[in-house]
């Protein structure tokens, strides 16, 4: 949907709702609710590990119509998450690090899938 009809249903949400989570990578949107936000996760593990991410990742049959449908795009994502960091866009390493250095609430960075990591 367009960008300002996104702000719109965000807007929405986090008025109509006194706790809230929101999760995604478009920084753009993400940037909207930061001056409202209580807390930030920035979920950092690296390009290798997304990627291993990206290959065990379960079926996702809400999205696709089988599992071989969904591999079709592997090498695609592959591609594209092994540009995060040299990207400038809304899903760039630097849109996201701008987010989270220039966030005054509190906030954890987690570089790893460990639970436990910081």
């Amino acid at each position: 949907m367009p960008l300002e009809q996104s702000f719109a249903t965000i807007d929405v949400f986090v008025t109509s709702n006194p706790n809230w989570v929101l999760e995604g990578c478009y920084a753009d949107l993400l940037g909207k609710v930061s001056d409202v936000a209580t807390q930030m996760l920035f979920l950092n593990p690296g390009v290798e590990t997304c990627i291993e991410n990206y290959r065990n990742r379960p079926w996702e049959p809400h999205k696709y119509e089988s599992r071989q449908a969904q591999d079709k795009n592997l090498e695609m994502l592959i591609e594209w998450v092994s540009q995060y960091p040299h990207r400038t866009d809304e899903f760039s390493l630097l849109a996201h690090q701008k987010l989270f250095n220039d966030f005054s609430g509190r906030k954890t960075e987690l570089f790893s899938n460990d639970r436990e990591s910081k």
